[in-house]
């Protein structure tokens, strides 16, 4: 045996240890990246809560809002002349409108077109009628098969009825009427009134039978010869626009600018804009003061996050939402709380804790439900008890949602929140008060009501759409997902059946499985029903779907076998991408066969080329499962693919197997990426072993009631896991 020497050992030392330094590099290089990124949305969160507190308009201002409601009445202070753009653009526009659309002119190249088209048409319906080999029952389905033309059967029967000299008038009189037809003007909501005036144009010469004909090809060959001009249609208004000019407007002293409940509109947002009357700024003080504010708020958050969420750092979509909630909240609450009584009750931090606690985590939940609540106390004037109030009802919210299972757990959450809210005013209200104003009492309870029913629905629609825009998977989408009914999965019933009934008991083995180690059960279900979609567009190179017996494989060398096995990975991802499937359950389209390698043809390419097969070629791309979820569909479809081609006969047989199919992928490292323990694996072959039983158990054989004669050998099988899946 050859032993390296101390130059090749101190080599390969060197290389172990660049290959080290450059991992750390990668690692350094990856927490970099999350603190910057980390960093760049604290100071977005900081920035937009600032802006909004800022920019809040003066309680002495108007503040108003396009499209909303005025809060009061408004008049003019003083009189203003000004050149209202507001008008100037109502009138230009009202110019614009009266141009009428312009249309080019008659195209004769589209009626030369269509005359050659009819005179083509016309040859090959003579060479039809002069045919003498074809009877007219065959005549007529070829005159029916002429694309374009629209003839009902009773002009084509008058067609091959005509005699040649009647035939030939109408094939000059409909290209006579065609071209006079075509050469006016003929737009494309007018060609059925251009068909009208074929029978106007038409000679009175010929026979009521030529008559019909002609009018049916005619109006068959009929179409559009003037299109609509976008470009000189635009310039004409920009023509007519551009005579109006600036047009001035007055505003009179005493003027009703806005009256309360008036929708505000462009032109009255101008007038308080000239008139001054918008809100222009704060001092410099309560600007700083409201900077420190948001400045602790995101600091402490900031650090509670990057210290007890480090997650949440590796996911920037996730990141992302959780800052543009926060932001939301910030400006929602300092539009809907100063100055109100009845609206602060109204604000929804219910729903942000409840949000959060079903896209994220229920730790953070509570703790971003104590930055709501110290958001609505600040805009509120430090009123302790809306701070209780959104504390208390957000964390109730977020407990009564979390590890919710069904819809129907919103339902149960509302009513706690209600309760609590409930509870928390009546707390306040009736401390230390001998008279108090019961219809005050009354409405501030009912708002409490209200709270708990927009939070529940604001969450529940958070959970249905804000979790698919940003890549979180949610229970309802699983559920939605696992129905037949989806269009990709009710693909993969259609055409490549076998392969959808092998989903189905990887499903139940995944489902089971998953169940038993704690992991999700519906996420290893609706993975296991998508994770063989890329098989739908070579449905018969897979054994499942070879239902007559051929192997197409037979007729191809083993690199090309291999590279179609392959495919059906990466072809999955992308079809599963076109149908926009959550990123979860794509990952067990990639993920399922890992590095594996082709085994079957990758030792067939062996023995025809003497050993030369290059084994990268015959390798899944992978990645290797980085979930259990994923690991678990892994070891369930080999699994099943196995036992589905060999049928063992015995349970010992069936559980050997499962432990050697396990065995194999826990020793050549596909198990490697993802959490699963020697525990783990040992309850996923239980789960195994014991849905395997119930759908391949031995059957009874029943005996014939007459002899029959012996059906023929079935063709061998494949035995190898790769050759099944």
């Amino acid at each position: 045996m050859n032993r390296p020497s101390a130059g090749e050992s101190k080599g390969e030392e060197l290389s172990r240890l660049a290959k080290r330094l450059t991992q750390r590099e990668g690692t350094s290089e990856t927490s970099l990246r999350k603190a910057v990124r980390a960093i760049l949305f604290a100071l977005l969160l900081l920035v937009s809560w600032s802006a909004t507190l800022i920019f809040y308009p003066f309680p002495d201002r108007v503040a108003v809002i396009m499209g909303e409601p005025s809060l009061r009445d408004i008049k003019a202070p003083r009189q203003v002349t000004y050149i209202s753009e507001v008008k100037t653009q109502e009138a230009r526009l009202a110019a614009a409108a009266k141009v009428k659309d312009a249309y080019s002119a008659p195209d004769m190249e589209s009626a030369s077109k269509q005359i050659r088209a009819l005179q083509n048409i016309a040859d090959y319906i003579t060479a039809i009628r002069s045919d003498l080999f074809t009877d007219p029952a065959q005549k007529l389905e070829l005159l029916r098969e002429i694309p374009g033309l629209e003839l009902s059967n009773s002009s084509l029967t008058k067609v091959l009825e005509l005699g040649e000299d009647e035939w030939q008038g109408v094939v000059a009189e409909t290209l006579r009427v065609l071209d006079q037809v075509m050469r006016e003007e003929i737009r494309s909501n007018q060609v059925i009134e251009a068909r009208q005036r074929v029978q106007r144009t038409m000679t009175r010469a010929l026979s009521a039978e030529q008559q019909a004909v002609v009018i049916g090809l005619s109006q068959s060959m009929l179409v559009a010869n003037s299109f609509f001009d976008a470009k000189q249609t635009m310039a004409d208004r920009e023509a007519a626009t551009s005579t109006i000019e600036a047009l001035p407007w007055t505003i009179r002293e005493g003027e009703s600018l806005l009256r309360e409940g008036e929708i505000v509109s462009d032109l009255a947002l101008e007038k308080l804009k000239v008139l001054g009357l918008l809100d222009s700024g704060r001092q410099w003080q309560d600007s700083l003061g409201m900077i420190l504010f948001s400045l602790i708020i995101v600091v402490v958050l900031s650090l509670y996050v990057a210290r007890s969420q480090p997650l949440l750092l590796a996911r920037p979509r996730r990141e992302l939402l959780l800052v543009l909630t926060l932001i939301v909240v910030g400006v929602v609450a300092r539009l809907a709380i100063p100055g109100h009584t009845l609206i602060p009750y109204l604000f929804p931090a219910a729903a942000v804790t409840m949000s959060i606690a079903i896209l994220f985590d229920v730790q953070l939940a509570m703790v971003i439900s104590a930055v709501v609540a110290i958001t609505v106390g600040y805009n509120a004037g430090g009123s302790i008890e809306l701070v209780v109030y959104a504390l208390v009802g957000g964390m109730v919210g977020g407990l009564a949602i979390w590890h919710m299972d069904h819809i129907s757990s919103f339902i149960r959450a509302t009513a706690y929140i209600a309760l609590t809210n409930v509870a928390v005013i009546l707390a306040f209200r009736l401390n230390g008060h001998s008279h108090y104003d019961m219809v005050g009492l009354v409405q501030l309870l009912v708002m409490g009501l209200l709270n708990a029913i927009i939070s529940a629905s604001l969450a529940l629609v958070a959970f249905s759409l804000i979790g698919r825009l940003f890549g979180i998977t949610t229970s309802l989408q699983l559920l939605e997902l696992a129905h037949p009914t989806h269009p990709l999965f009710r693909q993969l019933l259609i055409k490549a059946p076998g392969t959808y009934h092998h989903s189905l008991i990887v499903s139940n083995m995944s489902e089971r499985a998953a169940e038993a180690i704690g992991a999700d059960g519906l996420l290893a279900r609706v993975g296991s029903y998508y994770h063989d979609v890329g098989k739908i567009a070579r449905p018969y190179f897979f054994a499942e779907n070879q239902t007559d017996g051929e192997n197409p494989h037979d007729k191809l060398d083993p690199k090309t076998s291999a590279e179609i096995i392959i495919a059906h990975a990466t072809e999955g991802y992308e079809l599963a991408s076109r149908y926009r499937l959550p990123d979860k359950v794509r990952d067990f389209i990639r993920e399922h066969h890992g590095r594996c390698l082709v085994t079957y043809f990758y030792r067939r390419a062996n023995q025809d080329g003497n050993g030369e097969a290059n084994e990268d070629d015959f390798r899944y791309p992978g990645p290797k499962p980085q979930s259990r979820e994923t690991a678990i569909v892994m070891l369930a479809d080999s699994i099943e693919a196995w036992v589905r081609a060999n049928r063992p006969s015995a349970q010992l047989e069936m559980e050997r197997v499962i432990r050697r199919v396990i065995n194999d992928r826990l020793v050549s490292g596909q198990l490697d990426e993802c959490d699963l323990t020697l525990r783990d694996l040992d309850k996923i072959r239980e789960a195994f072993v014991s849905v395997l039983q119930g759908v391949f158990h031995p059957r009874i054989q029943y005996p014939d009631r007459a002899p029959r004669r012996t059906a023929p050998e079935s063709l061998p099988q494949h035995t190898e896991v790769e050759k099944a899946t």
